[in-house]
């Protein structure tokens, strides 16, 4: 007795941003489109993102503020639907949203806001969505797609690959994406954690314990990328955005520099506090600009001690690269666990830029984290979900 095969024009693997973008868009010109996931829930990366309240896109997209192999493959998608379109969307459904710094776009209730859209846009497309449904395998015969599932067997004209990356397992990241690219004879660029906190090495944990729970402005560099935003002293290492951005220009090893007083000339800010108070000691002065517990262990007590007036120049010095040119080696990430994005992935030299076809297998697409596209902290991943989600809906 042969199993019955449920039959569909599209089917879409992955019940993500990108994967209910797809839907939505092949939905609206009148395509049969089947949504698989092995989730009991729909975008869960969506609902525990921004805190709760999903950091949706950015005021500034640019395709500066990705990171791929092929650094031109963003742009097309990006300049074809816009994070002025999927504003009007947001706005078209009369979801409050609020601008925070740097250009990014929260919801102002929750995120579950920016899910009931998607469910609500695919809602008269009858797109049917399955949830709880594992892939156990993926074939291709003659023109036809044909997936092996926990739920059935399933057959679809169009394959699109939307399972995104393996950051944070909790939310159901899984490999399954990249598994079926390899099988059909795509490349892969090895995966690493982005947007991720560093932990430290064990003399620098133990040392820098104190100051956990500490958050300031700073510029964090290394050979590759810079950022001047907030970082923050964890139990287990060094967060913030400043971080989180510059982990994803990391790789194990490597030192990276920290500013604590980026704004300030620290130099001349001493002259001028000498002028006006010499007696004064230097720990109370720095306690002016800086935690005074991140002052005790940046400085060595000898120094601190010190009045202004008597302050030497090498001590002065010492003050300023403690301060202004702290180096440190992370031990390493905290890896997928808490990674914000997956890079590396699907070679973006092996996809068309414009429809996200492979250029190996006709109507295989992918879409999404899957692919070597990795954005910056600030709504450039879930824009580049949108963006990527709705090109592919224009042609599968």
């Amino acid at each position: 007795m042969s199993l019955k095969i449920i039959k569909t024009d599209v089917l879409i693997i992955g019940a993500s941003a990108s994967g209910l973008m797809c839907a939505i868009e092949s939905g609206r010109r009148g395509r049969r489109v089947i949504v698989l996931d092995h989730a009991n829930k729909v975008a869960k990366k969506i609902l525990m993102s921004g805190g709760g309240r999903c950091n949706f896109t950015n005021y500034d997209i640019h395709p500066d503020h990705y990171i791929s192999h092929n650094p031109h493959f963003c742009k097309s998608a990006l300049s074809r639907f816009t994070q002025w379109d999927f504003i009007a969307l947001i706005e078209r459904h009369k979801i409050p949203y609020q601008a925070r710094d740097l250009g990014k776009l929260f919801c102002q209730n929750r995120a579950k806001d920016i899910v009931n859209l998607l469910l609500d846009e695919c809602a008269p497309f009858n797109i049917d969505i399955r949830l709880k449904c594992q892939i156990d395998a993926v074939k291709k015969e003659k023109n036809q797609f044909l997936i092996e599932t926990s739920n059935g067997l399933y057959s679809a004209d169009s394959l699109v690959i939307a399972s995104g990356g393996l950051s944070i397992p909790k939310m159901c990241a899984s490999p399954l994406g990249y598994q079926i690219a390899e099988q059909f004879g795509h490349h892969l660029w090895p995966t690493m954690a982005g947007l991720v906190p560093f932990t430290l090495q064990p003399k620098d944990k133990e040392r820098l314990a104190p100051l956990s729970g500490i958050a300031l402005n700073a510029l964090v560099s290394n050979q590759r990328a810079q950022f001047h935003e907030n970082i923050l002293f964890t139990h287990r290492g060094l967060s913030g955005p400043a971080i989180l951005q510059l982990s994803s220009y990391w790789r194990a090893g490597e030192s990276i520099q920290i500013n604590l007083l980026p704004d300030l000339n620290l130099s001349e800010w001493l002259q001028h506090a000498r002028q006006e108070s010499s007696q004064i000691k230097i720990k109370t002065v720095l306690s002016r600009i800086l935690p005074k517990r991140l002052v005790t262990i940046f400085i060595d007590q000898a120094i601190l001690d010190t009045p202004l007036q008597q302050l030497s120049k090498k001590q002065q010095q010492t003050i300023i690269l403690n301060l202004q040119q702290w180096t440190i080696k992370p031990n390493n990430t905290e890896g997928y666990r808490t990674a914000e994005v997956t890079l590396g992935g699907v070679d973006c030299n092996e996809i068309s830029s414009k429809t996200f076809q492979s250029n190996k297998t006709d109507n295989l697409y992918f879409i999404g984290e899957v692919l070597d596209v990795t954005g910056h902290l600030g709504g450039y991943n879930f824009q580049w979900a949108w963006s990527s989600g709705w090109c592919a809906g224009q042609v599968v």
